[in-house]
């Protein structure tokens, strides 16, 4: 019999980092400044404000700090909390193509620094506890074939409680059997429904997923530190993680290459402040509108054909609010004929409001792609109809910030600005660039996100 949840625990307990390769600590860094610069961002939000507020209520007195401008420090938990529902508050975060339902910085990064913060610990502790944790979460999100989402629940939420646990046991120096034990614990603190998709109301909760994700990592990490133990078979058992939470799963998946092939190498860093199944779409028109110079009002209509999750979950011609209107593929095409898609700041209520994008996104069709794709596609054939009967057709497959086309350092800091553009400059400049010499830093008390 298949031990596949101590074979994991075995491999995260076991990594060190001066055997990663090169490429993967850079890769590793850039995840984790992009995930502070969209912690930076969503930090102003209203639902990330009540986020923020019971964090500080509750977690007072910590070493451990919440990112947002000013954000106060607090117990290692709450952070975790706060920064992994604040990674993921306006659609901006990391996850990984193919996509396998993990987001790396909300799940990895939150609990990691939270935990290493808390303990005084250095870059280099940070850079091997996220890798490990990337190398867990993401094959246990790909063996799931993506069965969790399409039952309802909200895959981040489900795989992020491992990831989490793994990250805070390498901090905490866990040998195997303390790691299995946070993997065992990890897996009753799993949850998220996807009903928000469903109703058009109550989106906030999709940001709490994450955040809770984060902090059951910090928990289950704590317990098993302190003796309390999980089933050795979370996984793999009878009644374990696969076989409650998904329909289909792939066990092979867990162990392939585990070691040798580094699956964070599959993180993807989004562009635009919206779902990533409408990214290549909002991509098509950026493409199209530099190349034939047209503008929102020539559009007749738009028809875009893609994967069965873009027609089916984020085909959303009508949001009612902001948050859904991020989701929506239509509601960000066509916002993007009329305003800057790569700025969040484009997003918001003004722009669920305006009546030109409002049009348009009702004149916008998505119907399934022809031929052979699965969930993880996120290609799409856009064509649009401009009034005077031209048709402009596009094709997309990736965009720059997928593994195929990473973001080099220059629109990596292009991106960490933008997004802290309310915070003083040169400050946030200078965290730039330590950020990006992170395996010499002894400890990371100065990461923090300061007041405008």
């Amino acid at each position: 019999m298949a031990h596949e949840t101590t074979t994991l625990a075995e491999y995260a307990a076991g990594l060190r980092y001066d055997e990663l390769p090169p490429p993967v600590i850079a890769l590793a860094k850039n995840i984790i400044a992009d995930t502070i610069a969209t912690i930076a961002y969503g930090a102003g939000l209203p639902w990330s404000k009540t986020i923020v507020a019971y964090a500080e209520r509750t977690g007072a007195r910590g070493n451990s700090r919440i990112l947002g401008p000013g954000g106060a420090l607090v117990q290692a938990p709450l952070a975790a909390f706060a920064n992994g529902a604040l990674t993921h508050a306006f659609e901006l975060d990391n996850l990984t193509r193919p996509g396998s339902g993990v987001h790396p910085g909300a799940t990895l990064l939150a609990p990691g620094l939270a935990v290493a913060q808390e303990r005084g610990l250095g870059g280099r502790d940070l850079i091997a506890a996220f890798v490990a944790g990337a190398e867990v979460m993401i094959r246990i999100g790909r063996a799931t074939h993506h069965t969790n989402e399409a039952r309802g629940f909200h895959a981040p939420g489900t795989t992020g409680p491992f990831g989490g646990a793994i990250a805070a046991g390498r901090l905490m120096s866990f040998d195997a059997a303390r790691m299995t034990n946070a993997l065992g614990i990890a897996g009753s603190l799993a949850c998220g429904l996807l009903e928000f998709a469903k109703s058009g109301t109550g989106a906030m909760v999709k940001r709490l997923h994450l955040g809770r994700a984060a902090e059951s990592g910090v928990l289950a990490a704590n317990l098993a530190d302190g003796g309390f133990t999980g089933p050795q078979s979370v996984l793999e058992g009878e009644f374990g993680f696969f076989n409650v939470f998904c329909s289909k799963y792939d066990l092979a998946e867990l162990t392939r290459e585990l070691g040798t092939d580094y699956v964070i190498r599959s993180t993807l860093m989004k562009r635009f402040a919206c779902h990533i199944s409408a990214h290549t779409s909002v991509y098509a028109i950026e493409e199209l509108r530099k190349a034939h110079n047209y503008s929102g009002a020539d559009v007749a209509s738009i028809s875009i054909t893609g994967n069965e999750k873009m027609v089916k979950i984020n085909n959303i011609p009508n949001p009612r609010d902001v948050m859904m209107a991020q989701y929506s593929i239509p509601f960000s095409v066509a916002l993007a004929h009329y305003r800057d898609p790569r700025d969040p700041r484009s997003f918001d209520e003004s722009a669920v409001n305006d009546p030109e994008i409002r049009s348009l996104c009702s004149r916008i069709n998505i119907s399934l792609m022809d031929g052979p794709h699965d969930h993880a596609t996120l290609t799409s054939n856009v064509v649009v109809r401009l009034k005077d009967g031209r048709m402009l057709k596009r094709r997309v497959d990736d965009f720059p910030g997928t593994p195929e086309r990473p973001l080099d350092t220059p629109a990596l800091r292009e991106k960490f600005m933008t997004l802290t553009r309310h915070c003083p400059r040169a400050q946030m400049e200078q965290l730039f660039e330590r950020l990006q010499n992170l395996e010499g830093e002894t400890n990371l008390d100065w990461i923090s996100v300061p007041a405008a």
